[in-house]
């Protein structure tokens, strides 16, 4: 985690130094780049992107975009396109909705492979990328990005590295989120539940058994449909997941500990680990009820909570630090991007939507229409910005720590990893299994895996 922390460092300062133009920046798996003085004259754009007309809209043309927003994003989605539409008369964008970001990746790895009805924009969850980014799937955008001026330099720098595949902008910032503790406030209040301003993890289990006892329910439940809601517990450990030397590291004492620290509170009834079909939706459920006291969820979901807990106050919480005093999270939601198997004509009018969906206007929309992050830096300090956090002032806690958002793991492997590894969570936690042995059964088959990815 720390060497992702100092490549971000890194990047923001060049960032801060001189507007980005060539390649935008590195990946989080590689060394960052010295920031050029100030007064240093702007790096020169490929060759093959110096024309910029050669990414022009020239002839109608008519692309769709493939999304994830469920039904309730569905006037905010048409009022985007609508206004994209309106905006210029040679692209019009036909947004359609495919499902969860598994559906997406299903869907478009097939349209890839055949090479035909491919959407001309669609996005992608963020642990995707590298596979993208590796597969060639994804156009590499520094071309266009160097050609047009597309200015960059304002997304904040973690969510533009989470974009990036090995150095390349292979896709661009878009709906973004980060892990967030969601608790019933007003049961708190009334029962002198205290939230200590920087708490570890043994705090947190004291405000879990308070919580079991104040709702007669569970004091928190731990997402286990995907990994995501609990990696970053491991990772502020100092767990590494993958290691450099490209083995796994879930077997190891820190790991181990963690996994145990998990198990023990759903051992003890005051958690438990939500596995299975329909666990997203009986979690939630569980908490619109005050069946449970908190939920370890995603940001994204803070209007959906609010809207179905008109009887109580929702609060928000950053997770709680590692015994290292680490406390950081991990990027979520989604990137966007172009298939690289379009047409020309096709990629050039994806990109004029692609800049206008994560413009700053668009961007405010986004995040005042969903629980989705502001990923614009200049954003925070405008009225509109101002507005946002006195709207939702549950959201301090993200923007207290927004440089405390790293950029995901990024590893052809990683999905079969993440698979396996939510699998041996069930079976240790929920199943009973030892988790010292299946720990090395799991770890043992990850290495497998990630050696045939190597």
């Amino acid at each position: 985690m720390k060497k992702i922390l100092a490549i971000m460092l890194a990047i923001s300062m060049i960032f801060t130094l001189a507007a980005c133009s060539g390649s935008t920046g590195s990946s989080s798996s590689a060394p960052a780049a010295e920031a050029p003085a100030a007064d240093a004259p702007a790096a020169e754009a490929p060759a093959e992107a110096a024309d910029a007309s050669m990414y022009e809209v020239t002839e109608p043309i008519t692309i769709k975009w493939w999304h994830a927003l469920e039904e309730q994003y569905s006037p905010l989605v048409k009022e985007v396109v609508d206004d994209f539409n309106a905006s210029q008369d040679l692209i019009t964008v036909e947004a359609e909705y495919i499902g969860a970001y598994a559906d997406i990746n299903e869907a478009l790895v097939s349209a890839n492979a055949v090479g035909k009805d491919l959407p001309a924009v669609v996005v992608a969850n963020t642990d995707y990328v590298a596979q993208y980014g590796s597969s060639g799937l994804y156009e590499n955008l520094d071309p266009y990005i160097a050609a047009t001026g597309y200015d960059v330099s304002d997304f904040s720098a973690g969510l533009l590295v989470s974009a990036q595949y090995d150095g390349k902008q292979v896709s661009l910032p878009f709906l973004h989120s980060t892990q967030v503790i969601y608790y019933n406030k007003t049961m708190a209040d009334e029962n002198g539940i205290e939230i200590p301003e920087q708490w570890d993890y043994d705090s947190f289990r004291t405000f879990v058994e308070e919580g079991a006892k104040a709702c007669g329910g569970y004091g928190t439940v731990v997402p286990g449909w995907d990994q995501w809601y609990f990696e970053t517990l491991f990772l502020n450990e100092g767990v590494d997941i993958i290691t450099d030397d490209n083995t796994c590291d879930l077997d190891s004492e820190a790991a181990i500990g963690v996994t145990n620290y998990i198990k023990s509170m759903c051992d003890d009834g005051i958690a438990y680990l939500a596995y299975g079909t329909g666990a997203s939706d009986n979690m939630r459920q569980n908490f619109y009820d005050q069946k449970a006291f908190s939920v370890l969820h995603t940001s994204s979901l803070y209007n959906t909570y609010v809207t179905k807990c008109p009887d109580f106050e929702v609060g928000m919480l950053w997770y709680p630090s590692a015994s290292n005093g680490d406390h950081y999270s991990e990027v979520g939601g989604c990137v966007v991007g172009i298939p690289s198997k379009n047409d020309q004509a096709t990629k050039n009018a994806a990109w004029q939507f692609l800049q206008y969906l994560c413009g700053k206007e668009v961007n405010m929309k986004w995040a005042e229409g969903t629980g989705y992050l502001p990923t614009r830096n200049s954003v925070l300090t405008t009225e509109e910005g101002v507005a946002f956090l006195e709207q939702k002032p549950a959201f301090q806690c993200i923007f207290d720590n927004l440089n405390l958002i790293n950029p995901r793991i990024q590893s052809d492997a990683w999905s079969e990893l993440a698979t396996t590894w939510k699998d041996y969570m069930n079976r240790m936690i929920n199943d009973g299994a030892d988790v010292e042995s299946a720990s090395a059964d799991m770890v043992e088959e990850i290495n497998e895996i990630l050696e045939d990815h190597a």
